[in-house]
């Protein structure tokens, strides 16, 4: 059969059509993907690449870490709790069968002749909680929280093949909430703490007693570091989302070298289960506080005697500075080593001993780090000028003495309009007390309520609504944006920071 020139050629068209464009697509898709085809060489687009640090599985580090690592069981004395209904047991005779049901399930302790237990005694009672812990050295350190082993009067740990031990409470520590346990023996698989703060992204692995669920592993990253949740003077947490929940509290998080570098504290949960949100204790917190419980069973801290706040900006503004560093004193306490010193409300700690203190919580841990009777040298900024004071601290936890108050009387009442806040002087002459905050004012946003006491305002003390007024005055006639008040409530002080521009 002989073919058709016309239909050839056509078909060769096609054909030659196609070709080109498929040549044309794949210059575009060249080009698409970084390289561009020139007369020379192509050039391809610069390529990121990423090497992770991390095993593909768990499976060596475990196998390492996981004996060290037991489930703590405590046994607590519950208070009994008093039956305060009506109830009445009813005159059955001796052979009702009702009458055993109301031996079990009537009033705890009571028998069918209305009196409590067996004799008229009272039965103990006692309550079961768990938790985790971990070895730290092979002649039977463990550590774990304090709120774990809190009131308990047994406490047993569980090893990974199931073998129980009797332990005792060395010592605990409330304010990092950590506990140091002993049990006999030695040769006891253990992990050490880490030297190296974790950083951020890394990956971390946790090991613990989730609802009692024993040698349970979870796997996860370092979310966050420095995590105040509002623990203790001392937060300094270190956040991961390695799944955490009930019964892992005490338990260690590994990095991946099989070092502690936290201790499992606390959850943030709605729910009451793990969403990602757990919190460590720092192994260089551990650390210290574990040397301690196990020289001398407790912790002791020095102690400063303040009662301290952040310099947020309106405090800035009010005292005409523009850094926010620093602790504010909103109180030397009476008897406290700061107030010795010469140490005053309004003072802002800006360095111990040349350290730089970033915030209330940064000086809360330098001050906590020494010891007591230790003398430390303060930087304090005062009215926009540097001090160095010299300060002997004393033992965390000494009783002060209560302030002394006068017994001046005058009720006349003076009312800010500006700063919607009406104020007389106080029945003990310290201050003026808040009798009236306008909704909606500047007094309202900053949180002054009726009650509240104002014991200065710009750096001077203030007795009368017309003192206030005076240092309002003074404060917008140097220009700045704010007054600083030193306000008490319930007994404790605080400075408030109220804008001079609304007055």
């Amino acid at each position: 059969m002989t073919n058709n020139p016309s239909r050839v050629s056509k078909s060769r068209k096609l054909r030659n059509a196609l070709l080109a464009s498929v040549l044309t697509m794949g210059v575009a898709g060249a080009a698409a993907s970084g390289a561009i085809l020139t007369d020379t060489k192509p050039v391809l687009a610069e390529q990121v690449q990423v090497d992770i640090d991390g095993p593909r599985d768990f499976t060596h580090l475990v196998q390492r870490v996981k004996p060290a690592v037991v489930s703590v069981r405590v046994k607590s004395k519950v208070d009994p709790v008093e039956f305060r209904g009506n109830f009445s047991m009813p005159d059955l005779p001796d052979d009702n069968p009702l009458n055993e049901f109301f031996k079990r399930f009537g009033p705890r302790g009571f028998e069918n002749d209305g009196k409590r237990g067996p004799h008229g005694r009272e039965h103990p009672r006692f309550g079961m909680s768990q938790g985790s812990g971990f070895f730290i050295s092979e002649d039977g350190y463990i550590v774990t929280n304090d709120h774990v082993v809190d009131n308990g009067s047994e406490v047993t740990v569980v090893m990974e093949d199931g073998k129980e031990l009797t332990a005792k409470v060395v010592g605990v520590d409330e304010r990092t909430d950590l506990a140091l346990l002993k049990v006999d023996g030695s040769g006891y698989s253990y992990v050490p703490l880490a030297k190296e703060k974790p950083m951020i992204g890394q990956w971390v692995v946790a090991v613990g007693n989730p609802f009692g669920l024993g040698g349970t592993v979870t796997a996860g990253i370092v979310s966050a570091d420095g995590r105040d949740i509002g623990a203790g003077p001392y937060d300094d947490f270190i956040q991961i989302d390695a799944p955490v929940n009930r019964g892992n509290s005490g338990g260690p998080t590994f990095n991946m070298k099989g070092e502690v570098v936290g201790v499992n504290t606390a959850i943030f949960s709605p729910s009451g289960g793990n969403i990602g949100i757990a919190f460590a204790i720092p192994a260089s917190v551990v650390s210290g506080v574990v040397d301690e419980l196990r020289q001398d069973g407790s912790v002791t801290r020095g102690w400063l005697g303040v009662q301290i706040q952040p310099v947020t900006q309106d405090i800035a503004d009010g005292l005409g500075i523009t850094s926010t560093d620093g602790a504010l004193v909103a109180d030397p306490q009476d008897g406290g080593p700061a107030k010795a010193a010469g140490i005053k409300a309004g003072d802002i700690i800006t360095k111990v001993d040349g350290n730089k203190v970033d915030g209330p919580r940064d000086l809360a841990r330098m001050i906590a780090a020494y010891e007591p009777d230790t003398k430390v040298d303060l930087t304090v900024l005062r009215n926009g000028d540097e001090k160095q004071v010299t300060v002997e601290l004393g033992k965390l936890g000494k009783q002060v003495a209560s302030s002394e108050r006068g017994d001046e009387d005058n009720s006349a009442q003076t009312s800010l309009e500006g700063l919607g806040l009406s104020v007389q002087p106080s029945d003990d002459g310290r201050g003026v007390v808040v009798v009236g905050v306008e909704a909606g004012s500047a007094a309202e946003e900053k949180g002054l309520s009726e009650g509240d006491v104002i014991l200065s305002a710009g750096g001077r003390d203030v007795r009368t609504g017309s003192d206030l007024e005076d240092q309002i005055a003074s404060v917008k006639d140097k220009g700045r944006k704010a007054v600083l008040m030193q306000v008490e409530r319930d007994g404790s002080p605080r400075f408030v920071a109220l804008p001079t521009d609304k007055s």
